[in-house]
């Protein structure tokens, strides 16, 4: 009888220890450095770029025109918060020609953090109902005056 409950505390501890074993997750895509070697500034374009690489992970939105590629490393024990272990991003900057003007290597230390806007915008009428006010100022939509019509245009 001992040497089943002892099995059994043995068996959950495995358990346990298991289901608390880091994750590891590699994201992304970082090009072979030979490769990105070839890359000329000044002669090479766009497509040239992108038959090499292949397609970025992102691009630029604002400030300029340049394409990332990035790579990352996350650990997520359980169920926190992963965290980033590593991160590498080959940034390719381009000119108004399309040719390439620089490339830079960018790493997580080289990151900083984004703080982002928690300002709300209050809803109409100048206060916030609570889900309680919501649901009982809810009126049903009047189906009087609805008219029933065939999207293409015919009678119903």
């Amino acid at each position: 009888m001992k040497s089943i409950a002892l099995k059994a505390i043995c068996g959950a501890a495995i358990g346990l220890l298991i289901a608390c074993a880091p994750v590891i997750s590699q994201r992304g895509y970082l090009p072979d450095p030979t490769i990105e070697g070839a890359i000329k500034t000044g002669n090479d374009t766009k497509t040239s770029v992108q038959s090499r690489l292949g397609y970025a992970s992102t691009t630029a939105t604002f400030g300029g025109d340049a394409w990332y590629y990035i790579s990352q490393t996350e650990k997520q024990v359980a169920f926190f918060t992963p965290t980033v272990q590593q991160r590498n991003i080959l940034a390719v900057y381009f000119d108004k020609t399309g040719k390439v003007a620089s490339l830079q290597h960018y790493a997580l230390q080289q990151g900083h953090l984004i703080n982002l806007e928690t300002r709300t915008t209050v809803a109409g009428g100048g206060r916030e109902l609570t889900f309680l006010q919501q649901l009982l100022n809810a009126t049903p939509a009047s189906q009087t005056g609805v008219q029933e019509t065939n999207p293409g245009g015919g009678a119903p």
